[in-house]
């Protein structure tokens, strides 16, 4: 392949909308220091501004408590507290951290909850939310409004101001998030955007944060009709999701595509297939009952660009941020610790730059905890830096996107279409080229050879590349060779970080009649980062 890079290129600024946000795992986990350390690396190394995370009002951040819980008291109910300090805590390491809280709205309070009969109130993760509507909506209004008094007097009121309030999390998946209908999530925003408001109508609240880029457009009629304000869109979008499959273009607003009895069928021939392995570990077991469909099915590329392009529309001007997105939606899919995710990552923030204010890549660290704490320190976990603070190679790939100029030469859609894309970036002196071969599997093919030729107007003054590769910005392939230990040591993570390692070398040119050639190898999902000091 071959790739020239004229001289005087246009450009138009670099939008690098996922700084705006990065998810994590759940509120509880904001208390541990090793959260809050690798949470400041990730924004003191790549600018991301914000964090979000589920479950600010889970049961075990102990929110709203009666004298029951603690004595077997008859009528000790009638003795009630809110206690909103752990979220205080949560929220003054984020800010410590140097970011700011984007605060999703989740999950329900016990002492709050729905009780209907025949009705499944928890979710299936590993914290147990509870995922239905409130029992008393007057009761809800009043806890929302003490949670925003709350923040404001600890916090003050502009900086309350500056952050997100987002209502709920994926509603639109019975059984994982919410387990109410789609009227009675509408709801839920009505009667939370109203309580906040009402406090301070300066507060950004928006929604509806499904998956698959879903409801935006009913979200917004009911919204419109019911004179509700709207400060944001928020939604998200995974290239193979496990409960609502890809949605296509044409349809995202349709309600849900989960479909409860096939995903039976499905765990019930894998615990057959479990019966059968030889290697009985917890994390075999779990990645049969929870395969990777990235690997398994075709999936296509292009759904995220697609459905942002219709969600923007449908926003009606309202600014867009996909609070989460990915290549994988499959905990524990080994694939989340190789290269694949990197290749797909850049291409998928290159191609979706202009349709949306702020994005939240899923997420930032292994320190998580929705479906199992696995002691591996890879375990397919959605991180950008493993539970130890290991940097996995979709790390290193925003890594480069950050280091990428702020000017974005514009060589046109085709750039970023085929299996391998490029993009090229101006700024401080710089000229840089992004190259990447992605696939959405991982297959063992020949290395592609790609020659550059960029027009310049004198020799460079030196030529740098990063790559991220078989032997590069690997870490999970050195853990192999190590015979995949359950567990690390301090001294063993160093070895890990430091050999696995993407740094910048001098990469051979020639320069003559104004041109610059070089030249690259990639194979499948490999990304080269090269730098042309001028």
């Amino acid at each position: 392949m071959e790739i020239r890079i004229r001289k005087n290129t246009p450009s138009h600024p670099h939008q690098k909308h996922w700084q705006f946000c990065v998810g994590s795992g759940h509120a509880l986990l904001a208390l541990r220091t090793d959260y809050v350390r690798q949470l400041k690396f990730i924004h003191d190394t790549l600018g991301i501004e914000r964090v979000r995370f589920h479950g600010i009002f889970c049961d075990d951040m102990r929110t709203f408590n009666d004298l029951s819980m603690q004595m077997p008291v008859p009528g000790g109910e009638a003795f009630e507290e809110y206690n909103f300090n752990a979220c205080g805590v949560a929220y003054d390491n984020v800010l410590e951290a140097g970011m700011k809280p984007f605060v999703e709205l989740s999950f329900m309070p016990g002492k709050l909850a729905r009780q209907k009969e025949g009705e499944v109130q928890r979710g299936s993760f590993f914290y147990k939310p509870l995922i239905v509507p409130p029992e008393d909506w007057d009761a809800w209004k009043d806890y929302m409004q003490a949670f925003v008094r709350f923040l404001i007097h600890r916090y003050g009121a502009e900086e309350i101001r500056s952050w997100f309030f987002e209502v709920w999390n994926e509603p639109d998946l019975p059984g994982a998030f919410w387990n109410g209908t789609r009227d009675e999530y509408f709801l839920l925003y009505e009667t939370t955007v109203q309580a906040i408001k009402e406090i301070d109508p300066e507060i950004r609240v928006g929604g509806p944060a499904t998956s698959n880029s879903r409801w935006v457009k009913s979200f917004l009629k009911y919204c419109r009709n019911r004179n509700l304000p709207v400060d944001f869109i928020s939604t998200h979008q995974y290239a193979g999701d496990p409960l609502g499959g890809v949605e296509s273009q044409g349809e995202p607003d349709e309600e849900s595509s989960f479909d409860l009895e096939a995903m039976m069928r499905g765990m019930a021939e894998a615990a057959r297939k479990m019966q059968a392995l030889e290697d009985r570990t917890f994390l075999n077991g779990f990645r049969t009952m929870m395969p990777d469909k990235s690997e398994t099915t075709e999936i296509v590329y292009g759904t995220f660009p697609e459905n942002a392009k219709v969600v923007q529309q449908q926003a009606e001007g309202l600014p867009v941020y996909y609070t989460e997105w990915n290549e994988n939606a499959i905990f524990s899919a080994w694939t989340n610790d190789t290269r694949k995710v990197a290749a797909y990552d850049v291409r998928a923030a290159l191609e979706t730059e202009g349709k949306m204010a702020g994005s939240s890549i899923w997420c930032f660290s292994d320190i998580f905890e929705e479906l199992h704490p696995f002691p591996q320190e890879f375990h397919g976990g959605f991180g950008m830096l493993t539970q130890n603070g290991i940097p996995k190679p979709v790390y290193h790939a925003v890594k480069m996107l950050k280091d990428a100029g702020e000017e974005r030469l514009d060589l046109g859609e085709e750039a970023t279409k085929g299996e391998i894309g490029y993009a090229a970036f101006r700024g401080d002196g710089k000229l840089q080229v992004l190259l990447f071969r992605q696939k959405m599997k991982n297959l063992d093919l020949p290395k592609e050879k790609v020659s550059l030729a960029i027009e310049l107007d004198a020799a460079p003054a030196a030529v740098l590349s990063r790559a991220i590769d078989e032997d590069h910005g690997n870490p999970l392939k050195l853990w192999q060779e190590m015979g995949s230990p359950l567990s690390l040591n301090k001294a063993e993570v160093r070895n890990l970080t430091v050999r696995s390692a993407v740094e910048d070398a001098p990469l051979p040119f020639d320069y003559s009649d104004g041109t610059l050639k070089l030249s690259a190898e990639l194979g499948v999902n490999d990304v080269v980062f090269i730098t042309v000091q001028l």
